[in-house]
């Protein structure tokens, strides 16, 4: 791991992300117990450091908690999604500014390039990342510095677990021996992209630890597994196989979906349902500037409830023309449904996905489309805009409904303190 001028890349994220977006606003929830729910309030997908300590699983499923919530006090949350994106645009945001080069890498994750920063120690700019984050957000993160990603996360999850280093792991600034000694003492499970499902298979070739890996002949194990693991086990040595991607990659298909809160039996619900998902797809694929060329869609019963009669179908159609006009993709959507729909069955849940995605400035219009594609777009466009600015539904589709029995559960859902003014703090 040495170079005349080596790569100083950092991987920032933030803590118990979810867990920590809800003691912000409610500090009585800190130093408790405290799990943030999925979808319908199922399983445990955040959970506080004194949750883990209990024994909390990630991914535990909320009824088989009942047992922490009577005796260790153990809290449950809502997700409350419209939150947390926008605490996470606001903590990008601020590391923005410590890097001309930056890689979002997901919703409380992000890459900064810092090789350029030479006139101040990594490890204490990582440290006034850290206090800066904390003072504006209220969010604590770690910081994990190396040559390249996967060293970087590597970093990052010293810095997370092993208190000596404060927040900050710097795997760079490691001697020799040290770094051995650090590598040697965690599992090759932890490493970025590895897994517990390959770190089964590398434990049967005698490969227990990173610096078992590390140490590991890259073709050799590119012939077992794949390029990504030869990949791997270079950048373990201190190359750069992975650039960051300052743009973010358009998706090749959006999915949305939602398992309902209870059952639904009838077509309108269903359709009020797909009408809700494939908006808020269609805005999605806006965003992106990307047209689709099919939609896909399904519904299906509960597989967990055999005593019910199971039923799941779905279609895909494909569009005459590529379109990102809500309206269009949810008539088609409508007409998909109308086709699978049965009556007499319970549904629990449902979903489109729109797939062939096309550029939105690639797509060769007919001569008699093109007339109506500038009206189509200026509309749209308007409709963005304004459920940007007055929030998410202020306008709609008719077909989305006001009445939604069929919505998600969300028993115990945090106010929207930085998403809507009801929920605003209010300071007396």
């Amino acid at each position: 791991m040495t170079s005349d001028k080596p790569r100083r890349i950092a991987l920032i994220d933030v803590n118990n992300f979810y867990v920590s977006c809800e003691r912000v606003f409610n500090p009585k929830l800190c130093h408790q117990p405290v799990v943030v729910l999925s979808n319908n309030d199922g399983c445990a997908i955040s959970r506080s450091n004194e949750a883990k300590a209990m024994g909390v699983a990630m991914g535990a499923p909320w009824f088989k908690l009942q047992d922490f919530v009577k005796q260790q006090g153990l809290i449950g949350l809502s997700s409350n999604y419209a939150l947390y994106a926008d605490m996470s645009n606001r903590v990008m945001q601020i590391l923005s500014n410590f890097s001309p080069t930056q890689e979002v890498y997901s919703i409380d994750e992000c890459f900064l390039d810092l090789s350029d920063i030479s006139k101040i120690n990594p490890s204490q700019y990582a440290q006034q990342i850290r206090q800066k984050v904390l003072r504006w957000t209220g969010l604590p993160v770690c910081v994990g510095i190396g040559m390249n990603k996967t060293l970087a996360k590597l970093a990052n999850h010293c810095a997370k677990k092993m208190p000596e280093f404060n927040g900050v792991c710097d795997l760079n600034a490691l001697a020799p021996h040290a770094l051995q000694q650090l590598l040697s003492r965690i599992d090759v499970g932890e490493i970025w992209g590895v897994g517990r499902r390959l770190a089964v298979r590398l434990h049967e070739l005698g490969i227990h630890t990173v610096w078992d890996l590390r140490q590991s002949e890259p073709e050799y194990l590119r012939a077992l597994f794949s390029v990504v693991m030869e990949k791997t086990v270079r950048e373990l040595n201190g190359m750069m196989c992975l650039e960051l991607e300052e743009i973010a990659t358009a998706r090749k298909q959006i999915l949305s979906s939602r398992s309902f809160g209870h059952t639904v039996n009838d077509y309108d619900s269903l359709a009020q349902s797909i009408t809700l998902y494939m908006s808020r797809a269609a805005e999605k694929l806006r965003a992106q500037y990307s047209c689709a060329g099919a939609v896909y869609v399904y519904i299906r019963t509960s597989p967990f409830k055999q005593d019910m009669p199971q039923y799941s179908n779905g279609m895909t159609i494909p569009l005459a023309q590529p379109s990102d006009d809500t309206r269009i993709l949810v008539q088609t959507a409508l007409w998909g449904l109308r086709q699978i729909y049965r009556p007499n069955y319970a549904y629990a849940k449902a979903g489109v996905m729109l797939s062939e995605l096309v550029d939105t400035h690639r797509i060769q219009h007919d001569l008699f489309s093109a007339s109506t594609k500038s009206k189509s777009d200026a509309l749209m466009m308007m409709l963005d805009r304004i459920n940007q600015k007055l929030g998410r539904e202020s306008i709609k589709l008719a077909s989305e409904g006001f009445l939604r029995p069929w919505k998600m559960k969300q028993a115990n859902k945090s106010k929207g303190y930085t998403t809507d003014w009801d929920g605003t703090l209010c300071v007396g």
